[in-house]
């Protein structure tokens, strides 16, 4: 089953935490701390893959998760590192997050994009030593797994695209000049999802797609094929396949002036791509008049018969130099990884009679073990201030007593002492 647009929940692993850990020695009445540290909790990462040719994997299957980082443990062991969760996709695929913003088009082999990062991995009471501070009885916490919804959307990587309109040929077509079997009927909207197929012939080669019949209006959403007209984004040549056979309704012309323009309304950049039009089914004879006005428009229209072979050779050789020429034009298929802007360190916002801080950076900064120990509370306090939550909260009008919120945490906001 052809599966080209599934949405994912993807969740990164969480970061193991630090541990209190102190070792007899002398005459030091605690020990030395000997803490370890936490993992890292694993990435996502979303790659593309030659192997992969749907979406199919995720459909049923939405969720997916990196692996936690493990705990750190005394004498300084530390906790091993999640392993990343590796997404892999088809070349082709874009990669859209939850606010529907593209972030990658991953259209060659092996092309990857981090997509969340692991939760870190909290520090042990070994990594918090200081001067002011020569024995922690506290440690960090590991942070939580971030997760987030992303779209796939599968675009074919083809070198030419045959299009035209519901029972114009196509799939007869196509299982004629490679090894795709395609279903073939005599109703419209045979063809349900795009086929693939590798035309050689001559030394020469080329993949060609199958694409759903498209009508009047499909690019608005009317009928079956707007569901795949991106798969013709990719496609070098596009191969305008005309009926003339007395069961369809619209003439040549106005065959091809409707998929001309359901092209151009889909994307613009499609009205510049190279053609190459035939008259198909040329096997059941068709209508003069149109033939000649069809020639006057485009003088290098082609008539060729699936049924018969007849045409079918200059056909191939016509799509074939299109696309060499395209190719030689336009040079591989690149994709692209879009950088996002490092997020803010925090936000402070009201909320009711609450104050309420947001951000990674504040979250990590109490992200201690046990705040109810003086040491660890004066420890988040002076983080929060070198941070800017301070100054933010007094700059947003908090007074001495009101509440302040920092992902589960709820504090009274006080000014810091004069000595």
């Amino acid at each position: 089953m052809f599966v080209d647009r599934v949405r994912v929940r993807l969740r990164a692993g969480d970061g193991g935490a630090g541990v209190v850990s102190f070792l007899k020695q002398g005459r030091s009445p605690r020990g030395k701390p000997v803490g370890g540290s936490g993992g890292l909790g694993g990435s996502v990462m979303i790659r593309a893959d030659v192997e992969m040719s749907t979406l199919l994997a995720y459909r049923h299957n939405p969720h997916h998760a990196a692996a936690k980082g493990t705990h750190g443990t005394g004498e300084l062991r530390h906790g091993k590192t999640g392993a990343d969760l590796v997404v892999v996709v088809p070349l082709g695929t874009v990669v859209y997050d939850n606010d529907g913003l593209l972030i990658a088009d991953l259209a060659e082999a092996g092309q990857e994009v981090r997509v969340i990062e692991g939760g870190r991995g909290g520090r042990g009471n070994a990594a918090l030593v200081s001067r002011a501070n020569r024995a922690p009885t506290f440690c960090e916490q590991g942070e939580y797994g971030a997760a987030a919804w992303f779209t796939f959307e599968l675009k074919l990587i083809a070198d030419a695209a045959l299009i035209g309109f519901p029972n114009a040929g196509k799939s007869t077509f196509i299982s004629r000049i490679s090894a795709a079997k395609p279903k073939i009927a005599d109703y419209p909207f045979t063809t349900l999802e795009p086929n693939l197929g590798v035309v050689s012939f001559d030394d020469r080669e080329f993949v060609m797609a199958d694409i759903p019949g498209l009508i009047e209006g499909a690019a608005d959403g009317k009928g079956l094929g707007h569901e795949f007209l991106r798969h013709t984004e990719r496609s070098r040549a596009l191969i305008l396949l005309l009926d003339p056979s007395p069961l369809q309704s619209e003439s040549l012309m106005r065959q091809y002036e409707v998929l001309n323009n359901e092209l151009r309304q889909h994307d613009a950049q499609l009205a510049t791509r190279r053609q190459v039009v035939v008259v198909s089914k040329a096997d059941l004879g068709s209508d003069d008049d149109g033939l000649q006005e069809m020639r006057e428009l485009v003088p290098d229209m082609m008539i060729a018969s699936a049924i018969t072979g007849q045409g079918i050779d200059e056909v191939l050789h016509a799509v074939a130099d299109a696309v060499d020429d395209a190719a030689r034009t336009l040079g591989p298929a690149e994709g692209f990884v879009l950088h996002r802007p490092v997020a803010v360190p925090f936000a402070v916002d009201r909320i009711g009679e609450r104050w309420v801080v947001k951000g990674l950076a504040a979250e990590r900064a109490i992200g201690l073990n046990d705040l109810t120990l003086s040491d660890a509370a004066n420890l988040a306090a002076r983080r929060l201030s070198r941070l800017g939550v301070d100054a933010a909260l007094r700059d947003a009008g908090a007074l001495p007593g009101d509440e302040v919120q920092i992902g589960e945490l709820v504090f009274e906001f006080s000014e810091p002492d004069d000595d």
